[in-house]
């Protein structure tokens, strides 16, 4: 009697099985299209708002087609010093990050206060200031900061200023990692020095990246202002020619989507990133 009963217990298993593998996918499959339904009906409307505005302007006579065309080649070629800028100081930043985090987490109270002072100074002061102390300041201090050009002061400036507001993000980094691994790597044998250098300063560096993918996309928009030394990225291609054709709001409106267009496709790689970094820890 149980043997006949056994191979129909396994079918109705089965049966159930396939019927909640179905459910899962026809759930899946549902989820999908109101993905792309939501992403579509997004994207025109962007679509839709943005050609409202230009028809806008164009029929008001408020764009004149004929400067885009000459001058838009120009002011493009900007971008790419737009990029090096805040790449390179993005970079340059997080060295100085580094070193007040560090500073910060020092029990020596000189290099405390030091760490503490150059994060007070900084954001205490506007970027703008900054900018112009280092470039018209700093000669009368010293005559050899006149020969320095300007892209490199103007990389000097930003990474300063973004070096102190990542100074304590680079401090929540490195405090985030386990004490344990401290205690095994001086079980190990590991100097302090070692330990920094091999085991913490890697694991902060990977909790921090969602935050410098986020400082960087604020870098590009921020490093117009080195527009104010005479380097010749987007911003001061754009008001070159604006000011000198009559134009600026053609020449402006063009920097303005060049800005807007950069931060969004950088956006878009940092959550791809992110995405990745989750994956990741949680195949670990």
């Amino acid at each position: 009697m149980h043997d006949h009963q056994m191979p129909g217990a396994a079918a109705v298993g089965q049966v159930r099985t396939e019927t909640s593998a179905e459910i899962i996918e026809a759930v899946a499959r549902s989820r999908r299209r109101d993905q792309t339904r939501f992403r579509t009906i997004f994207a025109a409307t962007w679509g839709v708002l943005l050609g409202a505005i230009l028809i806008g302007l164009l029929a008001a006579n408020k764009i004149d087609p004929v400067f885009l065309g000459r001058w838009q080649e120009f002011i493009l070629a900007g971008i790419p010093i737009t990029i090096l800028v805040s790449a390179s100081s993005i970079a340059v930043a997080i060295v100085f990050a580094v070193i007040g985090a560090l500073g910060r987490l020092s029990d020596r109270p000189v290099i405390y206060a030091l760490a503490s002072f150059y994060v007070s100074l900084v954001r205490g002061t506007p970027l703008i200031v900054q900018i112009l102390f280092i470039y018209l300041a700093l000669p009368q201090i010293w005559d050899g900061f006149a020969g320095i050009p300007t892209l490199v002061l103007g990389v000097f400036a930003l990474a300063f200023n973004y070096g102190a507001y990542m100074t304590e993000v680079f401090r929540a980094g490195i405090q985030a990692i386990p004490r344990g691994q401290l205690e095994a790597a001086a079980a190990l044998g590991m100097t302090d020095r070692m330990t920094m250098r091999r085991v913490i300063l890697p694991q902060a560096i990977r909790i921090v990246t969602p935050a410098i993918g986020n400082e960087f996309i604020a870098m590009i928009k921020d490093s117009a202002l080195v527009s104010l030394l005479g380097v010749q990225e987007l911003l001061w291609r754009a008001q070159r020619v604006g000011t000198q054709n009559f134009r600026a709001l053609e020449a402006l409106l063009v920097a303005a989507l060049v800005y807007w267009v950069l931060t969004i496709v950088f956006s878009l790689l940092q959550d791809r990133l992110e995405k990745r970094m989750a994956e990741s820890d949680r195949r670990v």
